[in-house]
């Protein structure tokens, strides 16, 4: 499964969030998934956008045929677009579906990792943080996704802002220091999403 990560800043909220709806034309896509996304917590004009496709096949076709008709809709109500694309390696929990509608709050975070490091950062996200996540009652579901260049991205789904809270100050530091996050990681960029359910396709 390719994953893509979409993050921008809006600059005509009311143009985005109407353009948002139009991409319930991705439904008939031979390939696609599922999409969803929401507002940053802490910067409230960034918007993120994730969807999901069974292959780089069947999205490089949506992106050479239907693509600009539905991104025409938003023409000039965002800035500064960062897309990535990802490759699914494996769940946190089990059994990962690209569903939003259980989910109240997305946690992202990008790591980019030491390229010697690589192999032990995938490594620790098995032992060390995917039981810690799939232990924690709020986590509804999440994905380990990698791209090149040794990038890896980290998605959950949370039912609540509280349940995340609460797994957020009983854990992190401890788990960071067993899996020697610092050690493997260059940099970590990540953010924490309101879902909006109007914008799930």
């Amino acid at each position: 499964m390719l994953v893509k990560w979409i993050r921008c800043t809006v600059v005509d909220r009311r143009g985005f969030e109407r353009g948002q709806r139009k991409w319930a034309g991705l439904l008939g896509e031979p390939g696609f998934r599922a999409q969803g996304g929401g507002w940053s917590r802490g910067r409230p004009d960034v918007a993120h956008i994730f969807s999901f496709w069974e292959s780089r096949a069947f999205y490089d076709s949506f992106m050479a045929r239907s693509h600009d008709r539905l991104a025409s809709a938003q023409s000039g109500t965002f800035k500064d677009a960062q897309v990535r694309l990802f490759d699914h390696r494996f769940d946190v929990k089990t059994g990962f579906e690209p569903r939003f509608t259980d989910a109240d709050l997305l946690r992202v975070a990008l790591c980019r990792v030491h390229e010697e490091r690589a192999e032990h950062f995938v490594l620790m996200q098995e032992k060390v943080w995917n039981p810690a996540m799939a232990g924690s009652p709020g986590m509804v579901r999440g994905l380990f996704g990698e791209a090149p260049g040794n990038e890896f991205l980290v998605l959950s789904m949370w039912r609540s802002a509280a349940e995340h809270g609460k797994y957020r100050t009983e854990r992190v530091e401890r788990l960071a220091l067993r899996a020697q996050t610092e050690a493997d990681v260059a940099a970590l960029a990540g953010d924490i999403v309101d879902m909006e359910a109007a914008w799930t396709v």
